[in-house]
């Protein structure tokens, strides 16, 4: 007698069907299939779906290996010399200078490496050519206490030095740090931040868990953030792992990892309450920002950027590309004009061909780079990884 085997919702696939048993089954499996279909809500809740697509590699286009034997490579910065910063999760900032990996680190910091956690994200002063100042972000312990902090670092040519802490105190945890820094047009630097997997820190706006962050190089409080005096710039995430400005418009985006569902792609509004926890994806609740686009089943949603410049299609420019770590893959999501805040359409390339895929940065050569994540404890790590890429035309 073969042994019962337990189907949806605990059914004992081994009974007689009868037509209501065999109807209750059909009707499980179409809300099984529908729950893991993609959705795409438009920014401003009123709904609608865009199918991704899965392509092959794109026609026209060449990814060629940058560098390889990298560990967990987190962020990427370009100087105005042509070495390219390469934050590695475990401490170090490594340097590649001429095409070729440096042997010995460009800087190696104190860090809380475990999981999640540890040195991520990196970005360069807008004057970076005069000051020689970089900016990270990483996990540090006091006592038992989990922490982020951001600091500042110089750049003395083949190594950086001075450390200098511009903002710490951030909640922290092994997961949900966020840690993805940039400045932006206006010269202010943007932070993302975990829930530190507290999610009601995110909504608690005296704490600097769960949102993003805009402030001075000097880590203060621009007199024009939304809430006067603090650092808060937009509350209610959960674990914002991207951002990039459109090329055009000017708007602000992030990428955002969701719980079991609704991976988020948000359109950032100054002082927006984009709602974890108590609402996720384009919920339509009027009191939270419903997200541009929202992904079910979760792909963990990583690294993003915009696309614009010459080593890219004409196709392409204003294009957001990010990448997926579960999934293993770079999506390209266009937008529609003429205000750019809703999708029109995406594609997913290179399902499966690199593993799990994290940073995601436009060089300065109108290139697209990105980085594989192998070696993080949850991918499969494959000879020569980790590695940097880049995507263009040959």
């Amino acid at each position: 007698m073969p042994e019962a085997v337990a189907g949806h919702g605990g059914l004992n696939l081994m009974r007689p069907l009868t037509i209501y048993s065999l109807l209750t089954i059909l009707a499980a499996l179409a809300l099984s299939a529908a729950a893991c279909q993609p959705f795409l809500a438009g920014g401003d809740g009123n709904g609608g779906t865009v199918a991704a697509e899965v392509v092959a590699p794109p026609g026209g286009l060449v990814v060629e290996t940058v560098v390889e034997g990298l560990e967990i490579p987190w962020d990427l910065a370009f100087t105005p010399d042509g070495r390219i910063l390469v934050t590695e999760r475990p401490g170090r900032i490594r340097v590649v200078k001429e095409g070729l990996l440096q042997d010995v680190p460009y800087a190696t910091i104190d860090v809380f490496h475990r999981s999640e956690a540890g040195l991520m994200g990196i970005a360069l002063h807008p004057r970076f050519a005069d000051n020689g100042y970089l900016y990270v972000c990483y996990t540090y312990r006091s006592g038992r206490d989990t922490y982020n902090r951001v600091a500042r670092l110089t750049d003395r040519g083949d190594h950086a030095a001075d450390h200098h802490v511009i903002l710490d105190g951030i909640p922290g945890d092994t997961r949900h740090d966020g840690c993805r820094i940039r400045f932006g047009p206006d010269g202010y630097l943007y932070v993302t931040t975990g829930d530190a997997t507290d999610p009601g820190l995110s909504q608690d706006l005296h704490s600097l868990a769960g949102k993003v962050l805009r402030m001075t190089a000097d880590g203060d409080a621009p007199p024009d953030n939304p809430f006067p005096g603090s650092l808060v710039f937009t509350w209610g995430h959960r674990n914002p792992q991207g951002l990039d400005w459109h090329p055009e418009t000017g708007d602000l985006f992030i990428t955002e990892h969701g719980p079991n569902r609704d991976d988020e792609v948000n359109l950032l509004r100054p002082g927006g309450n984009y709602g974890w926890p108590e609402v996720t994806g384009a919920a339509g609740d009027p009191e939270y920002v419903d997200s541009v686009l929202a992904l079910t089943p979760t792909v963990a949603i990583a690294g993003a950027a915009f696309v614009s410049g010459g080593g890219m299609p004409a196709s392409w420019q204003g294009n957001l590309v990010f990448a997926a770590l579960k999934s293993s893959h770079l999506q390209r999501v266009t937008l529609e004009p003429p205000d750019y805040r809703a999708a029109a359409s995406r594609q997913i390339m290179f399902q499966g061909r690199y593993g799990r895929l994290r940073a995601v940065f436009m060089g300065p050569d109108g290139y697209l780079y990105f980085t594989t994540s192998n070696r993080d404890g949850r991918g499969s790590p494959r000879q020569g990884d980790d590695r940097l890429l880049r995507l263009g035309l040959p």
